[in-house]
């Protein structure tokens, strides 16, 4: 029996012996794009605990009940995606790009720890300057037992597991006849359709009420996370995006039609649940209409990430709202918050040029030359 189970093990451990291990060479470019993206993600890192959130206090301390509980529960939502999305999402589709891509693997390992660690971590630091634990607790419970979001949860998930499975049979399976590379293809681009769809569609939607604030002058420092996360969200949707359009671009035209019809249609089954959901949370302040207008807004979004027309027709999209989705550098009050023109401090070397001073003439207040 011992025998059997040994030679069962060598089996699972063979293609491991064939593998030519090799270092990441950022010397060399990978493609034209993602040392660009590499060096955007890191200029954008930032933590929670960077944005104080007490000066917020007095404005939600006055706000009625049925109102904290709609932006109490459009952040859970958020905290629900940002949490999948750290622990499978990115992780998954980096394991299922070919060994050689170390540089595109780094950025996608990079945007999922910014998921987890710092997007979900930032809307907990709310939920425990706002609210208290019990509170907390309750708005957990309502999400874990809420049908829509656990629907759309189980669609997005669903193809990441997918993938996650097919990332299996390649790596310990692909000598066996019965592997299918197109079959392995087409689970990578639907979990990175998935992926796209819930950085730029999802969670954009569910920044509309901590903007529809912003915009008002209003829970000023949630606003300035919600700034910073939305800089961070650009980039991973498009740069998934553009890694879907080059897994397209390798199918047959008959697959591609195939493949565009499922974009589709995943789209319109995310779109119905996504749709209640709003309605469970918006119905109660009157902003469910608007809220629909912005979900069909970033759906088209989504779309044209992934190299694909809109599919929902053009909408006037409540005008605060839109103005918060500009990511351009706002200047920020130092002694209460960081604006998102944070980066990180870029340095480099002196040289001995830097102390080779040429001699300037003073010129004096009066105009006279010394």
């Amino acid at each position: 029996m011992a025998k059997k189970k040994v030679e069962q093990n060598k089996k699972i451990l063979e293609p491991i012996k064939k593998v030519l291990y090799e270092g990441a060479n950022w010397n060399q470019l990978e493609d034209d794009y993602t040392q660009q993206f590499y060096e955007q993600n890191l200029s954008q890192f930032w933590r929670p605990e960077d944005i104080s959130l007490q000066p917020d206090l007095n404005v939600w301390s006055i706000l009625p009940e049925n109102i904290q509980q709609a932006y109490a529960k459009n952040l859970l939502v958020l905290t629900f995606l940002d949490t999948h999305q750290g622990d499978i999402g990115m992780p998954v589709v980096s394991r299922s790009l070919d060994d050689h891509f170390h540089q595109r693997k780094a950025v996608l390992n990079f945007m999922g720890a910014m998921e987890n660690a710092v997007h979900a971590k930032s809307y907990s630091n709310i939920f425990m300057t706002y609210m208290s634990n019990q509170e907390i607790d309750e708005l957990f419970i309502w999400g874990e037992k809420h049908k829509n979001l656990q629907k759309i949860m189980q669609l997005i998930v669903g193809y990441y597991k997918e993938l996650d499975r097919f990332n299996y049979i390649k790596q310990f399976m692909s000598d066996n006849k019965d592997y299918d590379q197109t079959a392995f293809d087409v689970a990578q681009f639907k979990a990175m359709v998935a992926s796209v769809y819930l950085e730029t569609w999802l969670f954009y939607s569910g920044f509309y009420y901590p903007l529809f604030f912003y915009g008002q002058g209003k829970l000023m420092q949630a606003g300035e996370i919600i700034n910073l996360i939305l800089r961070d969200e650009s980039i991973h949707g498009l740069y998934v995006g553009r890694l879907a359009q080059e897994v397209f671009e390798t199918f047959s035209n008959e697959l591609q039609e195939e493949l565009t019809t499922w974009v589709h249609e995943f789209l319109l089954e995310l779109y119905h649940e996504q749709n209640e959901l709003v309605e469970s949370i918006y119905d109660a302040v009157d902003l469910t209409h608007d809220v629909k207008i912005f979900v069909r807004y970033n759906a088209n979004k989504a779309l044209m990430n992934l190299g694909f027309d809109p599919y929902f027709e053009p909408e006037d999209v409540n005008p605060v709202v839109l103005n918060g989705l500009n990511t351009e550098t706002k200047t920020m009050d130092n002694f209460s918050m960081k604006g998102n023109g944070y980066q990180k401090m870029k340095s480099e070397m002196l040289k001995d040029t830097d102390f080779i001073f040429e001699k300037k003439k003073i010129i004096s207040f009066e105009g006279d030359k010394k």
